[in-house]
């Protein structure tokens, strides 16, 4: 399940429908996803005191299931870039994140062999 929180940034449609085609092509790949629960902060950093140019945020939290306690953090000058730099990151997060698994379990089985 996915939501998605607007937080300093008007609701757009757009923007819900931008976050969630990125994400499904993750979920896509790691079907274990499919049962977590994950929510999508879309912000926007604006000074008032200060010029410059609007600061786009993106920020995801896997709150259950699996991989649980991912939490991710990007920033763009556009929120299709924040997105985007998001949904690559995650990538390589848990794919880390299952290879670590894996490397555990195996050293786990070499050692329980080796006392056999």
């Amino acid at each position: 399940m996915l939501k998605v929180i607007f937080k300093g940034l008007d609701r757009s449609e757009l923007a819900r429908e931008a976050a969630e085609n990125k994400l499904e092509e993750v979920m896509s790949r790691f079907p274990e996803l499919q049962q977590s629960t994950l929510a999508v902060t879309l912000g926007m950093e604006n000074s008032s005191r200060q010029a410059g140019a609007d600061v786009f945020t993106v920020k995801l939290r896997i709150e259950t299931g699996k991989y649980r306690g991912v939490i991710l953090e990007k920033s763009a000058p556009n929120l299709y870039s924040a997105l985007g730099a998001v949904a690559e990151h995650l990538l390589e997060r848990l794919n880390r994140f299952s290879d670590k698994a894996r490397v555990k379990s195996r050293n786990q089985e070499r050692k329980l062999s080796s006392r056999a």
